[in-house]
């Protein structure tokens, strides 16, 4: 079977509306990124060095990574040896291939969750990216799926910033635990657990201080939450997630190399997909570090915070070129 149709019969079996979330908040990489490579199969037809040259300018100018970029020609001039082909329209199913298993990696996609009693997800990253949206966008996830969730407010150092998490939960409908602006973050922490644990709540997701990771007090900080949450709840936090904003880029690639490093990093959220023509730094990130993204943002709705499925990812850029090829060699058959 095709690779094509084995991807198809896989979407088939998700539910439509996550596809259509998917494709929708990559409108902008498809049309950059996809049209790009459509127009030079049209225009090259013959697979030459040429060709590769100018996958290679196409692919960098997505921010899929300069690494990650060489290794991918490289697995694609492999496989046209092997394969025999010539024909630039036959590489499109194979570069596809490539791009799933690069996204797919080892490591699970899904949140880690406990297996009894409950979870705590820590959130770290730059001021910027995203990080309160996130988190009230997976409440309203969690609080959907029947589970109960409390917030808490640990970024007490950026002015409005407890305020924010305040407004995400009313609009959600969980409760926040806070202290006043300034206070220290890890005692939040500890309220929060206590309470957390009092209520028998489900699932903890904690806001921290956007820190630089060149920052050693906010560093420490971090380590300092931990440790208070590590005493009071065994094996948490389950997830310590890095929010990064898509549209920075490589700068993204950067951050989450020097936070991965530093901060015990378990997986990564991308938001503002939708906002960047570049979604192949999501290739770049997920290839080039031994890190998992877990949650992608494709759009402003509630809903669009999704769990990362590197099939929906792939689908949504290349569904329509590679039915356009599989038509193609129908046609040819017939």
């Amino acid at each position: 079977m095709s690779f094509f149709k084995r991807l198809k019969e896989s979407i088939a079996q998700k539910t439509e509306a996550v596809t259509s979330i998917f494709k929708e908040g990559l409108t902008k990489t498809r049309t950059a990124f996809v049209g790009k490579i459509e127009e030079l199969i049209l225009r090259r037809k013959k697979i030459d060095e040429a060709f590769y040259e100018e996958l290679e300018e196409i692919l960098i100018g997505a921010d899929v990574g300069v690494n990650t970029v060489m290794q991918l020609i490289d697995e694609l001039r492999a496989e046209v040896k092997k394969r025999k082909i010539e024909e630039a329209s036959e590489l499109q199913p194979i570069l596809s291939e490539k791009l799933v298993e690069l996204l797919k990696g080892n490591a699970a996609t899904s949140l880690r969750m406990a297996d009894q009693g409950m979870t705590v997800i820590l959130f770290v990253g730059v001021n910027g990216v995203g990080k309160t949206t996130t988190i009230g966008k997976l409440a309203h996830k969690f609080k959907s799926e029947g589970k109960s969730v409390l917030l808490a407010a640990g970024d007490t150092f950026r002015a409005g910033a407890i305020e924010q998490l305040e407004v995400w939960g009313k609009r959600v409908g969980v409760d926040v635990i806070k202290q006043e602006s300034g206070a220290d973050p890890a005692a939040v922490m500890y309220d929060a657990v206590h309470a957390a644990k009092q209520r028998g709540v489900d699932v903890l997701l904690c806001d921290t201080a956007g820190r630089l990771q060149n920052k050693h007090n906010l560093m420490e900080e971090l380590n300092k939450i931990f440790r208070v949450i590590q005493r009071e709840v065994p094996n948490a936090p389950h997830e310590v997630l890095l929010v990064l904003d898509a549209t920075t880029g490589q700068n993204a690639l950067s951050q989450a190399k020097l936070f991965g490093e530093k901060s015990g990093v378990t997986g990564l959220v991308l938001t503002k997909l939708d906002g960047t023509a570049k979604g192949g730094i999501v290739i770049a990130i997920r290839n080039e570090l031994d890190l998992p993204v877990k949650l992608v943002g494709l759009g402003e709705k509630m809903q669009d915070l999704q769990e990362f499925d590197s099939e929906q990812f792939v689908h949504a850029l290349f569904g329509g070129l590679l039915q356009a090829a599989e038509d193609e060699a129908e046609a040819d058959r017939d």
